[in-house]
């Protein structure tokens, strides 16, 4: 099933070549950088290529690191900076990203695009060769293709969802659970982001608002401009290494994504039989043979660089992940990075609604949905637009069985065949990683109208009940009101759970001793407005209590087919609720000293350095976080927990860049990012917007060239 040999291999360092110099010195004089005084880059070109060489260059500046990690898992090549333990990671991504056919696709590419894949490469390459003192781990020159393997932006692809332990299993023989499938086990926060976007008939002043509220890991993206004088001119979060504003706005229209229950990403049951030395697999009443193909991962080791070959199998469905029994598994999702890369960046140069719904005519947005907003007034809800046609006898969200023909695909479903929402008579859309019959209050989509497989959600999520109380009044929203919006501390899910607690507790019997030990706990949550806030005692009690109960019923909620929260919300026992509240009591107690604890003195953000894996201690300065994690109804997420050696809990993800745009003659905007722009501790934006992130005080955007005089740190040309 697998073949694996290792080879002892030296490392060679990628050498200039004649010419380069003079080719990257000619662009650098075309594009130019203005730091303003938070650090950020506003980069402008002669043409757009000018403008990505810049940009590329400008987050080099502010996290080469970075940059690099995001290529070396793209790529494939983490191993060769971290050792055998990503040799798995990386096998799964070159099940689907092989260098010679992105080189292939490059040479193929339309002209205006490999110009801008060679401006990225130009750009990065340039700043490695001004810095020599940076040492990168493992990419020491970047070709212009690699591009390709890296093209949507969105955190934790497609690909991430296939499992590394089932992989190790069926191509390395490795036992299962050999391999970890990641993190500690830890509560673990739902991901996601929010979106919102406000007609010109609820707002004060006529103009459309668009709320940009990305939930990810910190320092996941660069906040930067991007502008030329062929027509580009997008603000907004920039993936580390990518060449497009991913979450942001141009002076017209604004795009948010999220993420939801779409079902674009299927596994087949494959009949494999072996015949003369081949592989052969079934599909009706045909034999057809398996693809196979060498894969080499090269890893790190403490006697040099080393090579580990694998032999991978391909179905016309897909690459095999992993075997189910005597069956083999493979899995289709989609693999167009070229024209996935066309739609990510062509979208930031749409001028309105109606190019930016013939952009998505490319299908190539698989694992987002889209909030949209323009300032001709139009607001949207577009939901993922990959979506494979498939035949409804099947359970999709299950393994189907590859050799019947009636799993084939039927081709995508169109934009029209999608639950989106185009400028609602209610005036609002939002997503906020739930389902999208919601999209719209009254006139959102109705389920049955649309196959099952275009979102799999359950249940209205705590975030969506929490935007569906703030949205419907027909207000006059401004941007400072749906800011304020963005950071409503009201948290449902305990709004649901605390009082089925409260009674829980009032059915105890007169002699049992919880009745003593929590009778003042109890009686905090009674009168709490459940609202978080960094002084609230009861937000303490309530998170630490929902962690554990969450925890606690997860498997009889995953049987039952709900959420946690919706489970000790309706069917937890009185025991299971009460054992919980105990247990939180006396965490609280253990680790702080009295369960009197005000959340912000557990609640903390502090950033020490930019390892990219963070570490925290107690003993440093840190800030307090008044909200809390998005799984209680947060719509300002902090995803915070305990680390190694610490009692306060550390955010690491939830809000990153945030931002409200208002579309009218002109563009406006305020944003704050997580922490600051720069990754270097001894910038002065390495944590410079830490009080803004954490109390919503989001500052002004300087999109024009002259708003930034008065606001310019330094103007410079990539190099100087």
């Amino acid at each position: 099933m697998h073949v694996v040999t290792a080879l002892i291999v030296l490392t060679v360092g990628s050498l200039v070549q004649r010419g380069d110099t003079a080719r990257w010195q000619r662009e650098a004089q075309r594009a130019t950088i203005i730091r303003d005084d938070w650090g950020i880059a506003h980069v402008y070109g002669k043409t757009d290529a000018d403008a990505v060489f810049g940009m590329e260059y400008a987050q080099a500046e502010d996290d080469f690191n970075r940059i690099e990690t995001n290529y070396l898992n793209a790529l494939g090549r983490l191993a060769e900076a971290e050792g055998p333990s990503a040799i798995y990671t990386d096998l799964r991504m070159r099940l689907f990203i092989d260098p010679d056919s992105l080189r292939a696709q490059y040479r193929r590419s339309p002209l205006w695009l490999k110009r801008l894949m060679d401006a990225f490469a130009g750009g990065l390459n340039f700043y490695l060769y001004k810095h020599p003192e940076v040492k990168p781990r493992v990419i020491r020159q970047f070709e212009p293709w690699m591009a390709l393997a890296f093209t949507e932006g969105s955190i934790g692809g497609d690909i991430e969802r296939v499992s590394v332990a089932d992989l190790a299993a069926f191509y390395g023989g490795v036992p299962a659970g050999a391999v970890p499938a990641g993190g500690d086990g830890s509560f673990v926060e739902p991901g996601g982001s929010n979106g919102i976007a406000i007609a010109p008939k609820l707002t004060r002043d006529h103009h459309a608002l668009l709320w940009i509220n990305p939930h990810t890991s910190f320092y996941f993206r660069s906040e930067l401009q991007m502008a030329s004088d062929e027509g580009l001119d997008a603000y907004g979060a920039v993936t580390w290494g990518q060449f497009f504003v991913y979450q942001g706005f141009n002076p017209s229209c604004g795009w948010m994504h999220t993420s939801s229950g779409v079902d674009n990403i299927d596994e087949f049951l494959e009949a494999v039989r072996q015949r003369g030395g081949r592989y052969y697999y079934r599909r009706g009443q045909r034999e057809l043979p398996v693809v196979a193909r060498t894969i080499t991962v090269a890893y790190r080791t403490d006697s040099g660089a080393a090579r580990r070959r694998f032999t991978a199998y391909y179905t016309r469905h897909g690459p095999v992940v992993r075997k189910i029994g005597a069956r083999w598994v493979s899995v289709s999702l989609m693999q167009s990075p070229v024209r996935a890369l066309i739609q990510s960046y062509a979208r930031t140069k749409a001028k309105d609604y109606a190019a930016f719904r013939k952009i998505m005519e490319s299908h190539t947005n698989s694992s987002n949905n889209t909030i949209f907003a323009d300032a001709a007034g139009n607001i949207a809800y577009l939901h993922s637009n990959y979506i494979p046609r498939r035949d409804t006898a099947f359970d999709w969200t299950k393994p189907v069985d590859g050799s019947d023909p009636a799993t084939d695909y039927r081709g995508v479903l169109s934009i029209d065949e999608t639950p989106n929402v185009v400028n609602p008579g209610v005036g609002w859309v939002y997503n906020s990683n739930n389902w999208p019959w919601s999209a719209a209050g009254p006139d959102s989509p109705r389920r049955s109208a649309y196959p099952r497989y275009v979102e799999i959600g359950t249940e209205e999520t705590p975030r969506g009940q929490h935007a569906l109380r703030l949205l419907p009044p027909a207000a006059t929203w401004t941007m400072d009101s749906l800011m304020a919006a963005g950071f409503d501390s009201y948290l449902p899910a305990f709004e649901r759970m605390v009082p089925r607690l409260v009674a829980a507790y009032d059915r105890l019997p007169a002699a049992d001793s919880l009745r003593t030990r929590l009778a003042d706990q109890v009686a905090e949550l009674r009168v709490w407005d459940v609202r978080w806030g960094t002084s609230s005692v009861a937000t303490s009690l309530a998170v630490f209590w929902g962690t554990d109960v969450v925890g606690r019923v997860a498997d009889e909620a995953r049987r039952a087919g709900l959420s946690g929260v919706s489970y000790a919300a309706e069917r937890a026992s009185d025991a299971e609720l009460l054992a919980s509240f105990a247990v939180a009591s006396d965490r609280l107690t253990a680790d702080f000293g009295t369960w009197r604890t005000a959340w912000g003195a557990i609640n903390r953000f502090e950033r020490l350095d930019d390892a990219v894996a963070p570490h925290f201690d107690d003993a440093q300065p840190s800030t307090a976080v008044p909200f809390t994690a998005s799984v209680w109804g947060s719509l300002a997420a902090f995803a915070a927990r305990p680390y190694p050696g610490t009692r306060k809990w550390y955010g690491t993800a939830g809000n990153s860049f945030v931002a409200v745009v208002e579309f009218g003659d002109s563009v406006r905007a305020r944003a704050v990012t997580a922490g600051g722009e720069s990754g270097e501790p001894r910038s002065p934006h390495f944590a410079d917007e830490v009080d803004r992130y954490v109390t919503g005080r989001l500052r002004d955007v300087y999109f024009y060239r002259p708003q930034l005089v008065g606001h310019t740190e330094r103007e410079y040309h990539p190099g100087e």
